[in-house]
């Protein structure tokens, strides 16, 4: 089989604006990138309610051995379409940090991809790089305003806001700024952020207009001053700024997937560390242009799903049909011990053991009251006895599952899945809502997401963590949704503990205001904002030709 980028160069791409029509959209709604990407004016959701179902992509806890849920996501797309369904995808855009790391970008894979696949992993239509603008244009004027005698009372030592830059960059983490002399600003200890975990791109994708946009912006909690007291980032007269940056980025972008079904790629918040969801601007629009829009959430359940319901559909009013909980042989044979080397070797015992990550995930699901469909990402190592221990495992659970040939047969292999989904998001058993009030204590809300989702006896705060708390409360801000910052790897805040893990405390080691997105990051375990490169990072195989063609990208 030819590799992912060999097939995203062979597709023959209609173009953007063909795919544009057929969602009903008129040459004045749309703003060409180029022949096959377009962003989508604003004015387009204005005139269209939203009417579609919506279809959450989730998976079991993420292993090495991969799980596929961006190419699941893409070939249920198809697969539904095929089946006489107008069907809009939605996911989030890649970071170069993993595309130049060890993840590789994330369209999707074989023939279930969104193309243009290259411009997409990389410089697609340049939002990534507007919010690492407005994020540092932030800070500048934080370090401007401390040189120019700090009216504010800013206190230098409890500034949270970090400089950011889309690339795994380890040495940036935490750095000195303002050395050199009185002319080269206030001394002081700061640090990078990888782009995509800025507030900025949590503010950009729960955002629903331009003014949302700028009141967002201004709400930002940059530190704190000698008193006490939050400093948001329209005392410094930035909002307007950092919104003029942000305004072309605030439209959605309009691909296509190999098969020509209408992708909207737009916005990338980190799931580990943010809401992990693609705009909202772009699910309404999804909503409101198909009968199904199908959207992806990062990582597994206890970490994208949550958000995505906790904070996404809360904040945008949003009530998914189904959520199709993605998982490989592969995937649970790891999660239940099986060595890395052997997962191409049938090992029912490993495979047990694994499924017990599967009923977690499935588990959390029910929580939220919407009913799970299981999708099981094919692998040619795959035996039939794995593949029939899954099924009745599945049946057991009263949960309907497809087997998912997608990567190597695009939406055809997608069908039995796409048939489950269709029938699931009809029946109206979904009844979701929230797992808690915003109305909360911020321990109460922590401690209901680490019992109830992750399985833990209870929470320990570090003295960090608990000061923070304590003053969030005091300043107003303990009425906000929580974003855990957790680690993917496993259900519990120790990404060795696999499986189904029991007996355990997740452990806070700060509480941070995301007052813009709306939401208070909790940081917990040894998560980091700011990933590094591999040993052998996925950049040294990459390169291009005289012609353009582009080499090692996957």
């Amino acid at each position: 089989m030819k590799s992912d980028i060999e097939i995203a160069q062979a597709a023959k791409l209609r173009p953007i604006t063909d795919v544009a029509s057929e969602l009903g959209l008129v040459p004045t709604e749309i703003e060409p990138y180029g022949h096959h990407i377009a962003k989508v004016r604003l004015e387009a959701l204005a005139k269209r309610p939203a009417r579609g179902r919506l279809v959450l992509l989730t998976g079991i806890s993420p292993t090495a051995a991969g799980e596929g849920k961006s190419t699941v996501a893409v070939g249920l797309a198809q697969a539904m379409n095929r089946l006489q369904k107008k069907t809009v995808l939605c996911l989030r855009e890649p970071s170069l940090g993993p595309c130049m790391g060890i993840k590789g970008g994330a369209a999707g894979g074989g023939y279930s991809q969104v193309v243009p696949m290259e411009e997409i992993n990389l410089h697609f239509t340049g939002d990534i790089h507007a919010v690492g603008a407005a994020n540092n244009l932030l800070a500048a004027m934080i370090d401007n305003h401390l040189h120019f005698g700090n009216a504010l009372g800013l206190d230098p030592r409890q500034i949270l806001w970090r400089r950011a830059v889309d690339m795994n960059d380890r040495a940036l983490r935490g750095i000195i700024v303002g050395l050199g002399g009185r002319a080269h600003g206030v001394p002081r200890e700061d640090g990078f952020l990888i782009t995509v975990a800025s507030e900025i791109m949590a503010i950009l994708c729960l955002a629903d207009s331009l003014e949302d946009l700028e009141r967002r912006v201004g709400d930002i909690v940059v530190g704190y001053t000698y008193d006490g007291e939050p400093v948001r980032a329209r005392s410094l007269n930035a909002a307007g700024a950092m919104t003029l940056l942000l305004s072309q980025a605030l439209s959605p972008n309009l691909v296509q997937t190999l098969e020509g079904t209408p992708a909207f790629i737009h916005g990338g918040p980190f799931a580990n560390i943010a809401h992990g969801c693609n705009s909202l601007l772009a699910t309404r629009m999804g909503l409101a242009l198909g009968e199904y829009c199908v959207t992806e959430a990062g990582f597994g359940s206890d970490l994208g799903a949550e958000k995505f319901f906790d904070i996404k559909c809360r904040y945008g009013e949003l009530k998914p049909d189904t959520v199709v909980v993605v998982t490989t042989i592969r995937a649970l044979k790891r999660s239940g011990g099986a060595a890395i080397d052997s997962l191409a070797e049938e090992d029912l015992g490993a495979l047990e053991v694994g499924l017990t990550n599967l009923a977690a995930h499935l588990d959390i699901v029910a929580r939220f009251k919407v009913p799970a469909v299981v999708a099981i990402n094919v692998f040619t190592t795959d035996t039939e006895n794995e593949l029939a221990r899954v099924e009745a495992f599945c049946d057991h659970q009263r949960v309907p599952a497809a087997r998912a040939t997608i990567h190597a047969d695009g939406g055809d292999g997608g069908l039995d899945l796409a048939a489950r989904v269709i029938e699931t998001a009809e029946s109206g058993k979904a009844q979701f809502e929230p797992l808690y009030p915003v109305e909360w204590p911020i321990r109460r809300k922590i401690e209901t997401i680490a019992k109830r989702v992750y399985g833990a006896d209870g929470v320990e705060y570090s003295r960090a963590a608990a000061r923070s708390i304590k003053r969030l409360e005091e300043v107003g801000l303990g009425d906000l949704p929580v974003c855990i910052a957790k680690t993917q790897y496993s259900l519990s805040d120790n990404p060795t503990l696999l499986g189904r893990p029991s007996h355990f405390n997740i452990s806070v080691t700060d509480v941070r205001p995301s007052a813009g997105a709306g939401f208070l990051v909790v940081a917990t375990g040894d998560i980091m904002i700011m990933p590094g490169l591999p040993r052998r990072p996925a950049a040294e195989a990459m390169r291009v030709d005289a012609d353009g063609t582009v080499h090692g990208l996957f």
